[in-house]
């Protein structure tokens, strides 16, 4: 009598069984291709710019990126951590502010104004800022992120410029200035300070940035 099969022996013919590999799916893995980071992060930006922060989910950003949604948490970890590399992306030109304000000088007040109405006043930069804006005040987290990035990466290394007592607190009231006068404008719409002329703003509000900024 011949000896019983061991049922762990496939039978002839019968390919190996392939070992369970860990890591990315295998779709995320084929879609893991050059770019893929960067088609997520532009989707990411596009998605939270259109739906604000609540209503945009990480499988929503993985949708318009063509891409699964294991990938999404591959590059970026969790919907906070795009959005706060989707916002960076989008302050990018608001970040460079104290690189222009470096050195001070009598006129450090004007460049403030005239560099943030510079960035609110493009047609590019402003529809993303206002819809980041917008999230931020309707959601906890997106305003911890925000939060978290104009402190570090703006305030931060402006009042390390400065040299007045209390640089902290002169910088936040500069932007805290700049920051009412963009919501009324460009949010709320208001009128007449929405249909004035940047120019004439800037002229009316660079003396009292300029008095947070560098008097005694």
């Amino acid at each position: 009598m011949s000896a019983g099969r061991d049922d762990a022996t496939p039978e002839p013919g019968t390919p190996p069984a392939r070992a369970r590999r860990r890591g990315r799916p295998a779709r995320a893995a084929a879609e893991a291709g050059p770019g893929a980071r960067e088609r997520i992060l532009a989707a990411a930006r596009t998605e939270f710019a259109a739906r604000g922060y609540d209503k945009t989910s990480v499988r929503g950003i993985a949708k318009a990126a063509g891409v699964d949604a294991a990938l999404v948490h591959h590059y970026f970890g969790t919907k906070e951590q795009v959005f706060a590399a989707a916002i960076e992306l989008t302050f990018a030109p608001a970040l460079t502010m104290p690189d222009a304000l470096a050195g001070g000088g009598a006129d450090v007040g004007e460049r403030m104004a005239r560099f943030m109405f510079g960035v609110w006043e493009n047609p590019v930069s402003r529809p993303p800022l206002l819809a980041i804006m917008r999230s931020a005040l309707t959601n906890e987290t997106a305003a911890a992120v925000l939060r978290g990035l104009i402190e570090r990466r703006m305030l931060q290394r402006v009042a390390g410029e400065l040299d007045v007592p209390d640089p902290e607190l002169r910088v936040q009231l500069a932007a805290g200035h700049l920051i009412g006068i963009a919501m009324l404008r460009y949010v709320i719409k208001m009128d007449p300070i929405a249909s004035a002329d940047p120019e004439e703003i800037i002229a009316m509000v660079a003396p009292t940035l300029q008095r947070y900024l560098t008097q005694p």
